[in-house]
């Protein structure tokens, strides 16, 4: 006997009415696309108080030259950054696009990551207050919701802390670590999420970090109880699907292009 689906859920994996990716006439139209977002994501960063000094960086591969990419300059505050800021780096940190410097701890970490993790096409990492408290703890996230489900066995905690990260052996070590996951919490510093699209890895974090906080104040009222295992699976399988977060992320592009437009400025 055939079932047919009810008329009011979509032909995608989660039945929601997402809409697919975005087609392009060529890299250029593409580069750009990409450089729009990586410079909204870095004035949500600073919206949403993601910002500490001259800490946290998002990168994104150029579709051209996938060996290079954009990310946001040393020195340039997340509430100010706009396109025409953005920098490319190539495999040995050396700025072949754009008018400032790199920083290095954005150069080693992420040219490692897009080196050694080929689906990764975007990262972004910050230290913001409750990943930093997380990661104090030695804890992942834990299966106490739907949204942290996402990170169910595609998360890693990196305790190795040997100082700001400016070594280049520091970077492959926590590229290395990360590995397939989506997220890694990084032990005394922060946290870094990865996604195959900007839009996936830029969500990851802020889902990421919404989770740490509920995580901490369930566990300063009590003990807050794990879902199974088969719950836990069925969550992530929904709310850590790929299309939607890349489609999750849309609703923050159409927040802060609105209330930000300069962002634009190339």
């Amino acid at each position: 006997m055939t079932t047919t689906a009810p008329s009011y859920l979509a032909d995608t994996h989660t039945g929601l009415p997402l809409p697919g990716d975005a087609e392009f006439a060529g890299p250029a139209e593409e580069r750009r696309y990409r450089k729009q977002r990586l410079a909204a994501a870095l004035r949500l960063f600073g919206k949403y108080g993601f910002g500490e000094g001259i800490s946290g960086h998002i990168s994104v591969r150029d579709p051209e030259f996938p060996e290079t990419f954009w990310v946001n300059p040393f020195g340039v505050s997340f509430k100010r950054v706009t396109v025409g800021d953005l920098i490319r780096v190539d495999s040995e940190g050396v700025v072949v696009e754009g008018r400032h410097k790199v920083n290095p701890s954005a150069f080693v970490i992420h040219s490692a990551i897009h080196e050694l993790s080929p689906g990764a096409e975007a990262a972004a990492h910050g230290h913001t207050a409750h990943s930093r408290a997380l990661g104090s703890l030695g804890r992942l996230l834990e299966p106490i919701d739907q949204e942290s489900a996402a990170f169910y066995g595609k998360q890693v905690l990196y305790g190795d802390y040997e100082g700001p990260s400016v070594a280049v052996e520091m970077g492959r070590e926590i590229a290395e670590k990360l590995g397939d996951n989506r997220a890694i919490l990084l032990r005394y510093h922060g946290l870094i999420t990865v996604g195959g699209s900007l839009e996936e890895a830029v969500h990851w974090f802020f889902t990421y970090n919404s989770c740490a906080e509920v995580q901490l104040l369930a566990l300063a009222a009590g003990t807050p109880e794990n879902m199974s295992h088969e719950q836990a699976t069925a969550a992530g399988d929904g709310f850590g699907d790929a299309q939607l977060g890349r489609f999750s992320f849309q609703l923050l592009w159409d927040e802060i292009v609105h209330e930000q437009p300069d962002l634009l400025d190339e």
